[in-house]
């Protein structure tokens, strides 16, 4: 039998957003059982919250967003997947900005915060999603889809007309140990064509070579961490997307997905799953 995790006391970071470039800080705080992951904007008046839960997605434009009332937080996702590789089940996120802090634009920093912060195991039994069916989201030549498997699996194909990126395969069993090595240190991806068009929008206003692998049209203008960090940051954003249906246990297979289609799932996983 699984129980639930907090984590053993408060902890802290500062830096900057990705795409809004603003000062942040966000303070990890324990919270009771069966709370779940619960940020806290404490910018704003009287502290709105939003729950990390698939019905709370409201955009996937390059990151995923929650909302729920005047509680707004997006690029979420890096910071989920280290709560779901390691294992925390409940937590209060205080966050005093929209976005928080892409670090070095991968989960090592939250991963490390939260190793340094500990685990406090609690008395509540985890309720785990055992996946008994196949789910499955596709759109055109992108899919994403789980099978019933006994413990939880990400295998990941990227495809991308970039010379130096093109086809890349990754294929994880997602455990803390395996997290930390191969998947947290993977980064962002960018492309200097696209910046103009993000910036635009207002994203991206954060990003420098520092926190994002930037490529040009023909080479790479950051020092890699993996020759298929792409892949494997593709890998981590599931990892966080899929902690919005809660704990799983199955095996993702994925062509191209991206945050649409992982929250999507997680949306379907969670409907049927309400309740158990």
């Amino acid at each position: 039998m699984q129980y639930q995790n907090t984590i053993a006391k408060a902890i802290s970071y500062t830096g900057i957003g990705l795409h809004s470039g603003k000062d942040v800080t966000i303070t990890l705080n324990p919270a009771p059982p069966n709370t779940g992951i619960v940020f806290i904007r404490v910018d704003l008046p009287d502290k709105p919250m939003v729950k990390a839960c698939a019905e709370n997605v409201t955009d996937t434009m390059r990151a995923t967003t929650l909302e729920n009332g005047a509680a707004k937080v997006f690029t979420v996702e890096h910071l989920l997947a280290a709560f779901n590789a390691l294992n925390i089940n409940n937590c209060y996120v205080e966050i005093n900005s929209i976005e928080p802090p892409v670090a070095d634009g991968s989960s090592m920093v939250f991963a490390n915060l939260l190793k340094e912060a500990g685990v406090a195991q609690q008395l509540d039994k985890l309720n785990e999603i055992i996946i008994d069916k196949v789910y499955s989201i596709h759109d055109k030549d992108r899919f994403i889809t789980i099978i019933p498997y006994d413990g939880f699996r990400v295998t990941f194909t990227s495809i991308n007309p970039h010379p130096l990126l093109g086809t890349q395969f990754a294929d994880f069993e997602i455990e803390e140990e395996t997290f930390i090595q191969e998947i947290a240190g993977a980064r962002t991806i960018g492309f200097m064509h696209e910046v103009e068009a993000l910036q635009a929008q207002g994203l991206a206003l954060g990003g420098n070579l520092e926190n994002v692998v930037v490529y040009d049209d023909e080479k790479v203008l950051t020092p890699l961490r993996f020759e298929d960090e792409l892949v494997r940051h593709k890998v981590l954003d599931i990892i966080g997307d899929l902690m919005l249906a809660g704990k799983i246990k199955g095996h993702i297979i994925a062509v191209k997905s991206g945050h649409a289609l992982n929250t999507e799932l997680a949306k379907k996983i969670l409907m049927d799953n309400k309740g158990e």
